[in-house]
This record gives structure tokens, C-alpha cells and sequence, in this order.
């Protein structure tokens, strides 16, 4: 360090009784300012670092092991509560076979639920009680024990008070003979059948604890710390150290800890200072508490203090000298190099650099010459690439029409000539060559939404057929709208799921209202029936491909959701409103463009917008 300094001012005492003219400018110079500046300033941070660092890393150390005791205990109430929505899926799983078999002692009951048993290691038994507290279901089976004292078993209490699954305390199930095993019990009050009569009862589902005990053992925070489980009464569930406990021989202060379902607090109640995280897991309402000692949390702080305290000033002071040799050097060209530069990122491709300097400067505006020519290469080969893609997808997805739509309809047809039903023959195959001839619009994307409507008026022609009226339907729409362009084909896949899903499976007569109309700019063309309706997670699936017509296009509206947004932009598209038993309405939007437009010049001004 000291040979670098006296190079930086080799000639001053030589010059100090020289005219000041020249000496001022060199003091003035952007080398020695920067020079006495950065020192001057890289001194007084190591001072004020130095003393600081000290209390920052020593709360940064309490800070991250805090931290890092959180996320292991995180990861354990995670897994924790993986593993008790497996167990509720079982149970689930269980009911389900239960309240669908046609008895309750059916030998196939009985198969499927030893299936189900083996399936799972940590699986011990199912049980079905009645409300009295007789046996009518036992997998495996063995004998019960007498005096078993059922009303004071609490999983067989606790399902009167809820219909939602309960789970027990720890405890040693005791109802078989020859099976005394450490579980948590589910149970609920299910319904089953017994010799045709629908009964209510009490299904009973036991798990060890292996799989708990595997999780807990894998925690680690440091060398001494641990975590153990407790249930919402404050009962161990599981303590690396539980022998120790039940001996008296070592002490747990839970009462803290059962008032909190989410914290970290420090603890000394045995003596020694410990950091106790708290988190507990909704579904069974055990808290997992995590131990960690703060003996080894500040050794970690220390030994890390240490080794910045002697770290840090070396770095700044070679930072400084570094910066100081180079600053003069590259400042100048950099500068320049970073005006230019700014002009490339205000989106002027065609600027060229030419920068003179140190040899890495002038290579660096000569590869960045080339780089802007290559990615102004590169550009025009993504937008030709991303245009075919596009225009391929679209006509991928409007390609997807299933041909049983045709194959059933020329069914009914022969169906119609063969009962002598010629006039109806002749309005179906008219309506068909109509739907065939708008679906097929010699190639074109883009038809006029009075050609749409069309489409769907032909084909609710043909369809009504087909379900002998068991439906009407009814298509409005403003004469203003009937000229705007449209993607066609987007009203089909709805009108199926509406016919398919909602109005084939109805006693009464279904209803399809179809109206379009104009709203600030934009295209609004709604399809509302009185179906059978969907559920919410039904909702959530619509435009993720999991709502197909299954008797029609198999285009689906998820298909018709995408070209929508291909063409117009990602804000248009479609929506869904549906509640059980009342029907449901889909929402189609787009902007509203007059019929002069074709599909081209729609898609440019859309990638535009």
C-alpha cells in the first residue's frame, strides 16, 4: 500500500517552491481529488463501520437464526399439515366407499377398505359404530374388548358436535384385543346402508405415529435445539427428550406456549436463555414448538464480527486504490460511452459507437456495434417467427371441429326420413349446409357477428331436432352490432356446454337466451341458460381446459377464450357467472370493429395496442 501512495505523487516535494500556477492544477486535478476524497472517505467509514458492524451483525445474527428457526419450524408445520390432509383424504376416501356400498357388510366393503388399509403404513384400523355404540364395521377385524366405556372416548363424543372431521387426543386405542397401539383417531358421523335401510353412524379412522415421529427427528436448530408437538390441551405429542420428560427429569414451560397459535418469543424458565417459536397447525390444532439456545446463536455473532472487523477495511482500502488508479484512465471514454449508449436505450437501434481510449473501450464500442446489429437481426427474426406462430395457433385451434357433431346429425336426419318426416329432413339439412358453410367461410378467421349468429341459430335449429324440444332458445341483438367483425365459431362450444352440461340432464324445459349489443367501444355478447348451473371449482376450471363439450366441436371454451385473446389483446375475452339449480350466464367481450376489418389487419392492430 505504502509504494502505490508514493507513486500517486512522486514529484511534490520537489515542486514546493515552484510558481503556484501548475502545482494548483495538478492539486485540482480529478486524480488527486478523487484520490484525497476517497481516502479521506473510505477512513472514516472504516471507523464508523467498525464500531457499527459490531451491534449490526450481532442483531443480523439473532435476526437470521430467529429467522432460520421459523422456516425450519415452517417446513415442519408444512409437512405436518401434508400429512394430516393425507389422513383427511383417507377418511374421506373411506366414507365415500362406505356411503355408497349397498351395505354395510358387504364383502366388497370390506375388500376395498382393505385395499385401502395397506396403502398406507401408518394406517392402523376403520371402524363403524352406531350412535349407541355397537360395532357394525371393523377392518381389520378383531374382537372388542368389554367395558370399553364408549361415551368417555372422546372421537366418539366429539362428532354429535360437528359435522366436520374431529381429531382426538394421543392416545392407546383400547377397544380391540390384542391391538394397543399409540394413535390419533379420526372420526364423524357418516350415513351408510344396512340391508336397504339408510342408517347414521360413527366412522372411525386410527393412524400411528411413525410417520409424526420421522418428521419431528429430522428437525435440527444447532447442536442442542429441538422441536416437540403438543395437542390444544397442552399434552406432549411428541418430544425427542419424552422419557426424560415422563421421568420429571427434565421441564417444559408450555403455558406460554398455549397462549399463542403464532409467535417467537425468549425464554428463561429453565435457566437458560432459549428461543421458543410457536406455530400451530389448523387442522388438528397442535402447536409445533421450536428450541433453539442462545448460547450458540452468539458464538455464531461473534466468530462472524470478528472476521468482518478485519474483512472490511482491506476490502475498502483496496477498493480505493483500485478505483483511483483506474478512475483517470476510463472515466473519460466511459462517460462518453455511456451517452451513447443512453441514445440505444431511448430506442434508437441505428446509433453507432465509436469511442477512443483504452483498448477495452474501444473493443467494448466495437462489440457493441455488432451486438446492435445482431439484435436488431435478431428482432426481425422473432417478430417473422412470433407472427407464424400466431397466425399458426390460430388456425390450429379453429381447426379442432369433431366430426361426431356431423355424424350424429346425419343420424337423426336418416332417423327423420325414415319415421317420413319430410319437412323437418328438409329444415335440418338446410340448417347443416348453413352451419357448414358459415363454420367453413371459404378459410376466413374474421366473419360479421350476423354471420355468427347465424351459425348459432342453424345450429340450434339442428339441435332442437336432436333433443326433441326439449329446449327454446331466443337471439337478440342491436342492429348496430350485427355488422362488427368477429373471430367465428366462438359461440358454438358455449352453446354445447350449455346444452350438454346444463340443460340435457333437466326435467323441466331449458331456455338459451343469446343477446349481443355495443358497450363504450366494445362488443357484448352474452349466453345465459337455465341449466343444472356449476359449482365454484367448476368455475375456476372453465378456461383451463377442463370444460369440454362432449358431444360437440371439442374446441371448448377455453380454446375460444385463447383465440379471443390471440386476436384482440389478453384484457378481452371470456366470463362466467353460474350458481346450482339457477343456470349459468357466459360473458364474451371484445372491441368492437366494423366488418371492413379483416383478420390481419385486426391481429396488427391488436399486437399494436
Amino acid at each position: 500500500m505504502p509504494k502505490e501512495r508514493t507513486r500517486l505523487f512522486p514529484h511534490h516535494p520537489q515542486r514546493r517552491g515552484r510558481p503556484g500556477g501548475t502545482f494548483t492544477s495538478k492539486l485540482l486535478s480529478i486524480q488527486v481529488i478523487l484520490t484525497v476524497t476517497l481516502t479521506s472517505i473510505a477512513v472514516l467509514v472504516t471507523v464508523i463501520v467498525s464500531f457499527a458492524l459490531y451491534n449490526k451483525f450481532a442483531k443480523t445474527a439473532e435476526e437470521n437464526a430467529s429467522l432460520n428457526m421459523q422456516q425450519i419450524i415452517e417446513q415442519v408445520n408444512y409437512n405436518l399439515g401434508l400429512y394430516v390432509n393425507g389422513m383427511r383424504n383417507i377418511y374421506e376416501k373411506a366414507e365415500q366407499q362406505i356411503g355408497q356400498n349397498a351395505s354395510i357388510d358387504s364383502p366388497m366393503l370390506q375388500e376395498s377398505l382393505s385395499t385401502l388399509l395397506e396403502s398406507r403404513e401408518d394406517l392402523v384400523s376403520f371402524a363403524v359404530f352406531t350412535p349407541e355404540g355397537r360395532l357394525v364395521l371393523d377392518v381389520p377385524s378383531a374382537p372388542m374388548r368389554r367395558n370399553t366405556r364408549m361415551g368417555e372416548q372422546s372421537w366418539f363424543t366429539a362428532p354429535g358436535k360437528t359435522g366436520e372431521i374431529s381429531f382426538s387426543q394421543p392416545h392407546v386405542q383400547n377397544l380391540f384385543k390384542q391391538r394397543y397401539t399409540w394413535v390419533v383417531s379420526m372420526s364423524k358421523m357418516i350415513a351408510y346402508t344396512d340391508h336397504g335401510t339408510r342408517k347414521k353412524g360413527i366412522l372411525l379412522v386410527d393412524f400411528n405415529f411413525r410417520t409424526i415421529d420421522e418428521l419431528s427427528k429430522q428437525v435440527k436448530l444447532g447442536k442442542r435445539g429441538y422441536a416437540y408437538i403438543l395437542d390444544s390441551l397442552g399434552n406432549i405429542v411428541y418430544h425427542p427428550q419424552q422419557q426424560l420428560i415422563y421421568a420429571g427429569l427434565k421441564y417444559e414451560n408450555v403455558e406460554p406456549v398455549l397462549e399463542y397459535a403464532y409467535c417467537s418469543y425468549l425464554d428463561e424458565s429453565t435457566g437458560e436463555k432459549r428461543f421458543i417459536t410457536v406455530r400451530t397447525v389448523d387442522q388438528t390444532g397442535w402447536k409445533i414448538v421450536g428450541v433453539a439456545y442462545y448460547d450458540e446463536i452468539v458464538t455464531t455473532k461473534r466468530d462472524l464480527n470478528q472476521f468482518m472487523m478485519l474483512f472490511l477495511p482491506l476490502s475498502i482500502l483496496c477498493v480505493i486504490v483500485v478505483s483511483v488508479l483506474l478512475s483517470a484512465r476510463i472515466a473519460r471514454p466511459i462517460s462518453k460511452l455511456e451517452r451513447t449508449v443512453q441514445q440505444v436505450v431511448e430506442g434508437d437501434l441505428n446509433t453507432s459507437i465509436y469511442v477512443r481510449g483504452p483498448y477495452e473501450v474501444e473493443q467494448l464500442s466495437k462489440r457493441f456495434n455488432l451486438m446492435l446489429q445482431r439484435i436488431r437481426k435478431l428482432m426481425d427474426q422473432i417478430i417473422y417467427e412470433q407472427e407464424t406462430k400466431r397466425k399458426g395457433e390460430l388456425e390450429v385451434l379453429q381447426s379442432q371441429i369433431n366430426p361426431h357433431f356431423l355424424y350424429n346429425t346425419l343420424n337423426s336426419v336418416i332417423r327423420l326420413a325414415e319415421r317420413g318426416k319430410n319437412e323437418e329432413v328438409v329444415t335440418m339439412i338446410q340448417s347443416l349446409s348453413r352451419f357448414f358453410r358459415i363454420s367453413l367461410s371459404k378459410g376466413k378467421n374474421i366473419i360479421t357477428l350476423r354471420e355468427e349468429l347465424d351459425h348459432i341459430r342453424h345450429y340450434l335449429v339442428i339441435q332442437s331436432f336432436r333433443f326433441k324440444n326439449k329446449f327454446r332458445y331466443e337471439i337478440k341483438a342491436q342492429p348496430e352490432v350485427l355488422n362488427c367483425s368477429t373471430v367465428k365459431l366462438i359461440l358454438q362450444p358455449i352453446v354445447e356446454n350449455a346444452l350438454y352440461h346444463g340443460i340435457e340432464m333437466m326435467p323441466d324445459e331449458g331456455l338459451i337466451e343469446i343477446s349481443a349489443e355495443l358497450r363504450s367501444g366494445l362488443v357484448v355478447i352474452t349466453v345465459r341458460d337455465n341449466g343444472l348451473g356449476m359449482s365454484g371449482d367448476m368455475l375456476k376450471n372453465m378456461l383451463k381446459g377442463g370444460a369440454k363439450s362432449r358431444g360437440g366441436s371439442g374446441v371448448g371454451v377455453r380454446n375460444v377464450h385463447e383465440r379471443i385473446r390471440l386476436y384482440y389483446g389478453r384484457e378481452y375475452g371470456l366470463s362466467f357467472e353460474s350458481e346450482i339449480e339457477e343456470g349459468t350466464t357466459v360473458t364474451v367481450t371484445f372491441p368492437a370493429r366494423d366488418a371492413g376489418e379483416d383478420g390481419e389487419t385486426a391481429m396488427e392492430e391488436a399486437k399494436s395496442q
